[in-house]
């Protein structure tokens, strides 16, 4: 099926990418400037450790509250306006002068993340039905590009002897202008389903236990990303010996693996489903996780941190998906409901694995993460529904 380039749905996915890219592109460039925030705040580590919590517990209620105001006004209208939140709000932490302006500049930028983060997932769910194939990962992918972005602009600035005031206040700016010419190419609000109310009751209760799964598996599967982020270079360089520059590319190998896997996972998925992409995904991770954790030699950890990438890759975005297929009438709060405790799983991995470190050695704790990927494979089956038919949108082809 072929799409014009015209089509309110083609342009509702190329508004989509631009969303997540500057999603990726706004929280990169925040993530660039922490040690200068920190150091015009005048705060240590453990004080910013303290705060970034506040950008967490932000993001987990914005999820919560844009869910609902997606299903009742669409997200055609939630996204632009996390987008902006988000923007604005990105200078903010480059303006506090001390710990508590600080955290509550990371409160409320965590907040227009959270918005932002389910509202362009909702759409892209909408996004998805109207193809009536897998599409999600690519998204997912954007945003990971729009964090690559974000590293190298920020270095360049930096580099140039740009302050984080002035730096962040210009990506704000930028961001205020994507998220406002960006907004009229998002697909309106779906009209909501009249079912009986019987039958809407019982495929309610289904949908909730359902979902519950759902965001239970977000819980497990992010909590190993957060792993990888916070503890792929220490392994490396505490377990192994290996010298900073080699540490460093663990994280590299993973984050690069799992950018290129979302891009392929697509075309993966709709040829062979999302409970494959689910089961062998995070089976691969697993075998990826226990090398790294295992292998005595450099060159083995880093394959095995590309394997663990490359396997968690297209797990996430099936998991989405399946909750805003769930119940087209309630996407967003299904959605965010997964997101949101997601979200929390990658904030727990790196605090669950610190204490562990304490009983075991660091590549021991690995099997946690291990344990996670191996109960995700076996409940893959969760995902296993009706594909969604396209919308009415799709018709419109050349």
């Amino acid at each position: 099926m072929f799409i014009s380039w015209k089509s309110p749905l083609r342009a509702g996915r190329l508004a989509t990418f631009g969303y997540f890219a500057l999603n990726g592109f706004l929280m990169g460039m925040w993530v660039v400037h922490i040690p200068a925030v920190e150091h015009r705040a005048g705060i240590g580590h453990a004080v910013l450790g303290w705060l970034l919590l506040l950008l967490g517990a932000g993001a987990f209620a914005g999820m919560r509250i844009a869910g609902p105001l997606t299903d009742r006004f669409g997200a055609r209208t939630v996204v632009p306006a996390g987008a902006a939140l988000c923007s604005a709000a990105l200078v903010l932490p480059a303006l506090a002068t001390n710990g508590w302006a600080l955290g509550a500049a990371l409160l409320v930028l965590g907040c227009g993340n959270g918005c932002l983060d389910v509202g362009m997932n909702a759409h892209a769910v909408q996004v998805e039905r109207g193809y009536g194939r897998p599409v999600m990962s690519a998204f997912h992918a954007t945003f990971s590009l729009g964090g690559v972005a974000a590293a190298l602009a920020g270095a360049r600035a930096l580099d140039a002897g740009w302050g984080p005031a002035s730096t962040l206040g210009a990506v704000a700016l930028l961001g205020l202008v994507v998220a406002a010419l960006t907004a009229p190419a998002l697909l309106p609000a779906e009209p909501r389903r009249t079912d009986p109310v019987p039958a809407a009751d019982r495929g309610r209760r289904r949908t909730h236990r359902r979902i519950r799964v759902l965001a239970a598996l977000a819980l497990m599967l992010m909590l190993c990303e957060g792993v990888a982020n916070d503890w792929s270079v220490l392994q490396l360089r505490d377990v192994l010996g290996a010298s900073p520059a080699t540490a460093a590319l663990a994280y590299g190998a993973f984050a690069t693996a799992m950018t290129v896997g979302r891009l392929l996972t697509d075309r993966a998925a709709g040829r062979f489903g999302p409970v494959a992409i689910l089961r062998y995904g995070a089976s691969a991770a697993a075998l990826g996780l226990t090398v790294a954790a295992l292998s005595p030699w450099v060159a083995a950890a880093l394959l095995g941190w590309t394997l663990f990438g490359a396997g968690l890759a297209g797990c996430i975005p099936q998991l989405f998906s399946a909750a805003g297929h769930a119940d087209p009438d309630a996407a967003g709060a299904n959605v965010s409901r997964v997101a949101g405790l997601g979200y929390l799983g990658m904030l727990a991995g790196p605090a669950v694995i610190g204490p562990l470190t304490r009983l075991m050695p660091l590549n021991l704790t690995f099997f946690l993460p291990v344990a996670c990927c191996l109960a995700a494979a076996l409940a893959a089956g969760v995902l296993r529904t009706a594909r969604p038919a396209p919308a009415a949108l799709a018709a419109e082809t050349v």
